[in-house]
């Protein structure tokens, strides 16, 4: 097989990392492979409810850290992990990293949501009575009941989360507190858990994803930056300059939006800044496979048109989880897609005929001359103005702020 230029190979250095990484992270993060339906019809349920309890939760995880500022890094670095491994191995179903923990993990985040709830509604009376009169004999009893009770369900969290963070640890306080006795008599109590935590993170590894992420913003946007600000320059259409300039910036941009993508999944495959100025590899990929990189591209950017509708208003700060899993659920799968395509690629020994890679560029370029022109109006129903034409959601953060 003939390798295009800067190709991603398997003796290249990877985001992954070595064998024991990878055994430390094989209990937690590894998905057991589904028994045979015939044969085992009852664990094959098992596992399927499993998996979609997994995905749920994996959504519920992703929304909540593209909802967050700073961690919404984290978010992005999470689909870009999943598109690299699609990258490097040509197959979608590596592309949800961490499958077989994140029920777990959902249902930590779940549980944990709930009791903290309870907090939040003892509080909320505790301040209303407090309101009402600060040192009458009902405020001060809310205001003990508001400390015993944060207390409380802050040890009963600890207790639950160290008795493996299961639905049933978050019910069952007895339980945990008997096997945090048990384990205290062991002498295991603390370094039971400060094993299981470190498990955790060798296998999810925040800190590298974090930088994946961010990694592959600044690429990005580094990008982005001036096309599109020469794009959403135009003030004054009586000024033929200046709508000059709009249109080289929305040129260089239809320019940019194709190859950026590819750029960025590179990156997340090799781990490797210099990707992002590897445009000849770009361009051997689509020469290589232009109708499935053609496809996948357009379908990325056209899934990230729709959620400049979910930013018509400014949305409370409390409503943004909401609309985060919207984000997510458009650009997570049409990142996947365009993995693949680039595996495709990749794989191609020899370019595709001339005139199919000049009827694809030809689609390519209009489509995405249409997504510009609907584009450039989007500031005029976004609550951000035209800040919205930076955002990008396809390519940068996954969040509607």
């Amino acid at each position: 097989m003939v390798t295009p230029p800067g190709d991603v190979s398997a003796d290249q250095p990877t985001t992954g990392t070595g064998p024991e990484d990878a055994a430390a992270g094989a209990s937690f993060g590894d998905l057991a492979p589904c028994p045979h339906p015939l044969r085992h019809p009852l664990r094959a349920v098992a596992w399927l409810v499993s998996l979609g309890a997994g995905l749920v939760s994996l959504l519920l995880i992703l929304s909540i850290l593209a909802a967050l500022p700073v961690a919404n890094f984290l978010a992005l670095g999470y689909m870009l992990e999943g598109e690299g491994r699609v990258v490097r191995s040509g197959r979608l179903r590596d592309g949800v990293p961490l499958l077989g923990g994140v029920p777990r993990l959902g249902a930590v985040v779940f549980g944990t949501w709930v009791w903290l709830l309870v907090v939040r509604f003892v509080t909320s009376i505790a301040a209303d009575a407090a309101l009402i009169d600060p040192h009458g004999p009902v405020a001060v009893r809310w205001r003990v009941a508001r400390i015993a009770t944060t207390l409380l369900v802050g040890l009963h969290l600890l207790l639950a989360w160290r008795a493996g963070g299961s639905l049933v640890s978050f019910v069952r306080p007895i339980r945990n507190f008997r096997l945090a006795i048990a384990a205290s008599r062991a002498g295991s109590l603390w370094s039971g858990a400060a094993a299981v935590l470190a498990g955790v993170l060798a296998a999810i590894r925040p800190v590298r994803l974090f930088l994946l992420g961010l990694g592959g913003f600044v690429g990005g946007f580094l990008w982005l930056l001036l096309p599109t600000a020469l794009f959403a320059s135009l003030r004054d259409t009586q000024h033929p300059a200046a709508v000059f300039v709009t249109l080289a910036g929305g040129l260089a941009l239809s320019v940019v939006l194709a190859w950026v993508p590819v750029l960025q999944a590179r990156f997340a495959a090799t781990g490797r800044p210099a990707a992002f100025i590897e445009v000849a590899a770009v361009r051997e990929l689509f020469r290589r496979a232009p109708v499935v990189l053609t496809g996948a591209t357009v379908l990325l950017h056209a899934l990230s048109l729709p959620l400049h509708l979910f930013k018509v208003i400014a949305a409370p700060r409390d409503a943004v989880l909401f609309m985060t899993p919207i984000f997510i659920l458009s650009i997570f799968p049409a990142r996947l897609a365009l993995g693949w395509a680039i595996a495709r690629a990749m794989r191609r020994p020899e370019r595709r005929w001339l005139v199919v890679r000049l009827a694809c560029g030809g689609v390519l370029t209009a489509l995405l001359g249409v997504y510009l022109f609907l584009l450039f109006f989007t500031p005029a129903i976004d609550a951000l103005g035209r800040r919205a034409l930076l955002d990008h959601h396809a390519i940068l953060l996954p969040t509607p702020f």
